[in-house]
C-alpha cells in the first residue's frame, strides 16, 4: 500500500492528472492503431517481411531524427511541439481511414504514412518526456517516471483488446478512427497544465541544432553510467523487443490463431507489462534499479526464447506475459536511472536517445527477422538473437558497480 501511496501523491497534482489522461487515452488509441494496421498490412501481404517493415517504417525514423528531436524539445516550447505532433498523428490516423474506406489502401502506401507519422513520434518522445520531471516536485520523481510507464501499459492492456474485438466485428477502421479521436484529445489538453519555464524549455539555443545534438551524444557516450546501459538497451531492443512488434506472423504461422489470438497475445503482454510496472513502482527508491534493469533483460531474452520454440498457444500465452512485465521493469528502471541523474538542459536530447533506442531498435530487428523469415523461418533467427542479447547481459554485468556509481549516487 505503501507503494500505490508514492503512485497517489503523484496524482494529486494537477499537471499531473491532465498529462496522465491524456497519456492512457492517447496511448490506447495508438495500440488500438497499431493491432489494426499490423493485421491489415498481414492480410493485404501475409508477408513476416512486410510486417517487420511497416514496424521500421514506423520506428525506424527515430534511427536519424532523435538526437535533432531531443535539441528541439531543448530548445523549443515542449507543450507546443507536443500538441503540434499529436495533431500531425492524429491527421495520420484520419488519412488511413479514408484510404481505407475508400479502396485505395495499399501496403505501400502503409508504409509510407507509418514513415510520416514515426517521424512526428519520434520529435514527440523527448518534448512530452521532458515534461514529466516538472509535474511533480523532485521527491516524486520516480512515482512520476513509473506512473509515465503504467499509462503506456495500462493502454497496452485496453488498446488490443479492444482492437481485437472490433477488428473482429467490424474491421480495422473503428481502431484507426479512434486513434485519431485520441490524439486529438490529448492535443487539446495538454496546454492546460502549467510547467515551470525550466522544465517547459529547457534552454535558449546556444548554438546550431546539429551541435546541440552532437553535445548530447557526447554527453551520454562519455557518461559511466549512461553509456554502458544505453549499449545494453539497445542490444535488448534490436534482438528481443522486436518480436512483439511483428505479431502477426507469429500468431499465424507458430500458433495458428487469428485476430481473437493476437488480441489475446498483445492483451496479455500489456496486462502482465501493468503489473510489472506496478510491482517496480512500488519500490519508490532509486537504489538497485541498476540490477533491475540487468535482470529484467535477461528475463526477457529467457521469455522470448520460448515465446519462439513453442506451437502452443497456451506457452505462447504464458511467455508473452513475462515477456510484457519484464520489457516494462526494463524500460522504468532505466528510464528513471536517467532523469534522475540528468541536468534539467540536457533531459531532452538524452531522453531522445533513449527513444531512439527503445524505437530504431525493435524497428531495425523487426526488418531483421522479417527479412530472415524469408529464406527460414520465424524461429532460427530469434533464437540466434536471444544467444546474442544473453552475451550483451554478461557484458553489462561486468560494468554493474560503475553503472550503480553514476547513476544511483542521488537518493529519490
Amino acid at each position: 500500500m505503501a507503494g500505490f501511496s508514492k503512485i497517489g501523491r503523484v496524482l494529486a497534482y494537477r499537471n499531473a492528472r491532465i498529462f496522465y489522461a491524456g497519456s492512457v487515452v492517447s496511448w490506447t488509441g495508438l495500440w488500438m492503431q497499431r493491432v489494426a494496421t499490423d493485421w491489415l498490412a498481414w492480410q493485404l501481404t501475409h508477408s513476416a517481411l512486410w510486417v517487420g517493415i511497416i514496424a521500421f517504417c514506423s520506428l525506424g525514423p527515430s534511427l536519424i531524427v532523435s538526437p535533432i528531436a531531443g535539441a528541439m524539445a531543448d530548445r523549443l516550447d515542449r507543450v507546443r511541439l507536443t500538441s503540434l505532433t499529436q495533431l500531425v498523428v492524429a491527421s495520420h490516423s484520419a488519412t488511413l481511414v479514408v484510404l481505407i474506406l475508400t479502396g485505395l489502401i495499399r501496403v505501400e502506401i502503409i508504409a509510407g504514412l507509418e514513415l510520416l507519422v514515426g517521424i512526428a513520434q519520434t520529435f514527440a518522445q523527448p518534448s512530452r518526456q521532458g515534461l514529466v520531471p516538472g509535474l511533480v516536485p523532485r521527491t516524486e520523481l520516480a512515482g512520476a517516471v513509473a506512473l509515465n510507464s503504467l499509462s503506456f501499459n495500462l493502454a497496452r492492456c485496453i488498446g488490443p483488446a479492444l482492437s481485437g474485438t472490433m477488428i473482429a466485428l467490424f474491421g480495422v477502421v473503428p481502431s484507426i478512427a479512434c486513434n485519431c479521436a485520441a490524439y486529438l484529445y490529448a492535443s487539446l489538453t495538454l496546454p492546460m497544465i502549467d510547467v515551470a519555464p525550466e522544465y517547459r524549455r529547457g534552454h535558449a539555443p546556444t548554438g546550431s541544432v546539429w551541435h546541440e545534438a552532437a553535445d548530447g551524444l557526447r554527453y551520454v557516450a562519455r557518461h559511466t553510467g549512461m553509456g554502458p546501459i544505453f549499449v545494453f538497451a539497445a542490444c535488448a531492443g534490436m534482438l528481443l523487443r522486436a518480436v512483439p512488434e511483428m505479431l502477426p506472423p507469429f500468431v499465424a504461422q507458430l500458433v495458428s490463431r487469428g485476430a481473437e489470438g493476437l488480441a489475446i497475445l498483445a492483451s496479455t503482454m500489456g496486462l502482465a507489462a501493468l503489473a510489472g510496472g506496478l510491482l517496480i513502482a512500488m519500490r519508490g527508491r532509486l537504489a538497485g534499479l541498476s540490477r533491475y534493469a540487468l535482470g529484467s533483460g535477461l528475463a526477457l531474452a529467457l521469455a522470448t526464447a520460448g515465446f519462439v520454440s513453442t506451437h502452443s498457444f497456451a506457452v505462447g500465452v504464458a511467455c508473452i506475459a513475462m515477456m510484457g512485465a519484464a520489457t516494462t521493469v526494463h524500460g522504468i528502471a532505466i528510464q528513471t536511472l536517467l532523469q534522475s541523474a540528468c541536468a534539467p538542459p540536457m533531459i531532452g536530447r538524452v531522453l531522445s536517445l533513449w527513444g531512439m533506442v527503445v524505437r530504431a531498435g525493435p524497428a531495425i530487428g523487426a526488418l531483421s527477422y522479417g527479412f530472415a523469415s524469408e529464406f527460414i523461418g520465424l524461429q532460427a533467427p530469434v533464437l540466434v538473437g536471444c544467444l546474442l542479447a544473453l552475451v550483451a547481459f554478461l557484458w553489462a554485468c561486468t560494468r554493474l558497480a560503475r553503472i550503480e556509481a553514476a547513476l544511483e549516487a542521488v537518493a529519490i
